[in-house]
């Protein structure tokens, strides 16, 4: 499922006419590594609750900007298969 959940997170990025050339599980959606600003956050959220069923807490956001590419999509998968979130 994490596997899933990743590649349609860089999907999305690409989507996004991001740069996803180089990017890892250590890159950070925020300024340091992928660079997403707090809309395209928003968006990448959205695109993945749209996609997932899930909901991201409005507190989350900010949490966001700081987890790399592989703590987003651990995260997701951990919620879609309804283990505890770490970030909670």
């Amino acid at each position: 499922m994490r596997a899933e959940v990743r590649a349609f997170v860089i999907e999305q990025l690409t989507d996004m006419n991001y740069d996803v050339e180089g990017i890892d599980d250590d890159a950070t959606l925020g300024p340091a590594g992928v660079d997403l600003e707090s809309l395209a956050l928003a968006d990448l959220a959205v695109r993945v609750e749209d996609r997932y069923g899930l909901t991201f807490a409005e507190e989350e956001s900010e949490q966001l900007a700081l987890m790399t590419v592989g703590e987003f999509t651990t995260m997701v998968a951990n919620r879609l298969a309804g283990a505890p979130s770490d970030h909670s």
